[in-house]
């Protein structure tokens, strides 16, 4: 995010990129983070509701902040080679309504993106803001597959 609060626009969307989620990958995550059956082996999961190898939740939102920071990195360089100061983003308050809406299967193919749904001012801390978003990744089917409601604090303009 480069822009300052009064900046942001309610609808606006920002597409974070893409992720292919791989068989050796879903299973090097869970191995470290997520040991369960269907995240570990096809034989495992085959076995289970899923009946086939699934990325881990927490896997699909790693890959969620992974694409957010870069995303962040590239536009505040953008800004910075055209000569422009880009706002400040504080920390976030938290999130809600964390939401694993179906399987993410290996080859399944995420896109990312951002929407702001609404800005708060912030009464204790009048130099900054708090933007609303939903986060959303679809897959290659463009059903949404994971979901959450996103909250940061973004800078004022002191001008």
């Amino acid at each position: 995010m480069t822009k300052y609060f009064e900046e942001i626009a309610i609808g606006e969307t920002i597409e974070l990129g893409t992720h292919t989620f791989k068989a050796n990958d879903i299973i090097r995550f869970a191995e470290k983070y997520d040991p369960q059956p269907f995240h570990l082996s096809e034989e495992g999961a085959a076995k289970t509701h899923f009946g086939r190898l699934c990325a881990s939740g927490w896997h699909t939102a790693s890959v969620f902040m992974k694409l957010l920071v870069a995303t962040n990195k590239r536009l505040i360089e953008a800004a910075q080679s055209e000569g422009r100061v880009p706002a400040r983003v504080g920390p976030s308050p938290g999130f809600e309504k964390l939401k694993w809406i179906k399987p993410v299967f290996a080859g399944d193919t995420l896109t990312y993106q951002r929407v702001v749904t609404g800005k708060t001012e912030s009464r204790s801390r009048p130099e900054w803001g708090i933007v609303h978003s939903d986060m959303i990744a679809r897959n290659q089917n463009d059903e949404p597959v994971f979901s959450f409601k996103a909250n940061v604090f973004v800078e004022r303009r002191r001008d």
